[in-house]
């Protein structure tokens, strides 16, 4: 029995490792590693955003929270649904217009300061770790729990997988496996939810009614998880405006030709990952009611194990084959899931240290196009021993609320200083600083002593800091901007920015 479980998983990592190889091949220049060369259509990136943004979070934290805090922790998998709003209407395409690899490359064009890309690139790196440690922590419990090792060896073996997908295959390695991974993990999605609702005669409002009983009615109401009434709107701009702020999210932009492929690609990420979002509430309560909230909690005390304890328990339950098969092949997906993830938080945080820090302002750019991929990769592997350390120390705590944290970092600190570039003619480089600064400071420090890490003992009542911290952010940045005072020759650059950022063409 542990020999087909171990085939199942090994098969399906196989896979991934085989596109690496294949993607090694065709990666040699600073384009090709860290944009694929801007050649990928429309479905092929809408599929690698679609699983890029179904992380450990989704799969295993809105499960898990589903599970434990009812309707509470459906709220999560609902903002997660409207979180590419903002990115559609908003700055999709003037992002693929003045960038190249980076937010760095938008910042730095707009301002034509090298102390605005270290800003950024401070940004870059605090938002990106910050979403790197509950990925971290999600495939370790995952490991832990099929290969029944050490939580903190499995955590070595996510950092070593991350490696090796970045390193080697860049961009166009880490967009395959996201795509390989995105049809998995719905494909998975599907057969649990008809799998779940036939064994309720396809009637979902049984389930509820199952929860209910067993429960009490609380359980489908809220203040289960959120005790503050501004929790939920804090959650909603979290989703809505921090995403916007997501460095491995806005790098996927530059993977296609031109501005309308990436809005393009946007829609086709809504209608994917939409449609995965919608099922993990109901794939939660079914564990609740199947598994049970003790056995989840014993098994991780984040809930994060919901969904393969589920996936067991449906086929056949411990100690029989079809349920040993049927975790494996979910551990396996969701593992799959994790690596990809992290392969391209990975890739966004060496573009920034990479080629924002190094090669654009140590360097000013006089590097051979193999010399910055060697930069890239070494940059990487540092990235992944940061990664690894940091998700030891994030043990049992659910990833889908240390991914939110993250999402509200970047609403406070990178979301205010990418709209006031695109769209105020006075922001300057005293704003970027002020903005990121402000944002960093006040989301992290709100966070730390709030109820995520603080639980009854915290100084700050709200999980989600964005509701304060974002306007800080933006307070941050107009004091910063108005300190600096006037810049005639960034004003100027202003209207060939807005040129180029809404036609795609230059000016000149």
């Amino acid at each position: 029995m542990k020999i087909i479980t171990l085939a199942i998983f090994f098969a399906i990592l196989a896979i991934t490792f085989v596109v690496t190889w294949w993607a090694a091949k065709r990666t040699r220049t600073t384009s090709e590693f860290y944009a694929a060369g801007g050649n990928l259509s429309a479905v092929e990136n809408g599929f690698a955003l679609a699983g890029d943004w179904m992380s450990a979070a989704a799969f295993l934290g809105f499960v898990g929270l589903s599970a434990m805090f009812g309707w509470d922790g459906a709220l999560y998998a609902l903002g997660a649904l409207v979180a590419f709003m903002t990115i559609l209407l908003l700055v999709a395409e003037p992002l693929r217009n003045t960038g190249r690899y980076t937010l760095g490359d938008v910042i730095a064009y707009r301002m034509q300061r090298p102390q605005a890309r270290v800003a950024a690139v401070v940004g870059t790196i605090v938002v990106n770790l910050a979403y790197l440690i509950p990925q971290m922590a999600g495939g370790g419990v995952l490991i832990k729990l099929l290969l029944g090792i050490p939580y903190s060896v499995s955590v070595v073996i996510v950092g070593l997988g991350m490696m090796v997908y970045v390193a080697f295959g860049g961009m166009l390695a880490t967009t395959w496996v996201q795509i390989i991974k995105a049809v998995l993990l719905l494909s998975t999605a599907a057969v649990l939810v008809l799998w779940i609702l036939a064994l309720f005669g396809f009637n979902p409002v049984a389930i509820f009614d199952g929860i209910e009983a067993r429960y009490g009615a609380q359980m489908l109401a809220p203040g289960n998880f959120f005790k503050h009434p501004l929790d939920a709107l804090s959650l909603g701009i979290s989703f809505v405006l921090g995403t916007a702020g997501l460095p491995h999210i806005m790098t996927r932009f530059y993977t296609v030709p031109d501005a309308k492929t990436a809005r393009k690609s946007v829609i086709w990420l809504m209608f994917l990952a939409g449609g995965f979002f919608l099922v993990t509430t109901l794939i939660g309560f079914a564990s609740a009611l199947l598994v049970g909230q003790d056995a989840i909690r014993a098994a991780d005390k984040g809930g994060n194990l919901a969904l393969p304890l589920l996936a067991q328990y449906l086929g056949g339950g411990p100690g029989t084959i079809g349920g040993q098969v049927f975790l494996a092949f979910v551990t396996a997906v969701a593992f799959a899931t994790i690596l990809a993830v992290v392969a391209g938080l990975t890739l966004a945080t060496s573009g920034a240290i990479a080629h924002d820090l190094y090669v654009s302002i140590i360097k000013k750019g006089v590097l051979t196009e193999k010399e910055q991929v060697k930069v890239a990769r070494v940059s990487v592997v540092g990235i992944g021993v940061v990664a690894t350390v940091l998700g030891l120390l994030a043990q049992g705590q659910n990833v889908a609320v240390l991914v939110i944290l993250a999402i509200s970092i970047a609403a406070s600190a990178n979301f205010p200083i990418v709209v006031l570039s695109l769209f105020w003619r006075r922001f300057n480089t005293g704003g970027v600083i002020g903005g990121v600064g402000v944002g960093l400071i006040s989301a992290i420090g709100l966070a730390l002593v709030g109820p995520a890490f603080l639980g009854k003992e915290a100084m700050f009542p709200i999980v989600n800091p964005a509701i304060v911290s974002m306007p800080l952010g933006f307070l941050g940045a107009w004091l910063g901007t108005m300190i600096a005072g006037r810049n005639p020759v960034v004003e100027e650059h202003f209207d060939q920015f807005l040129f180029k950022a809404q036609t795609g063409l230059t000016s000149e």
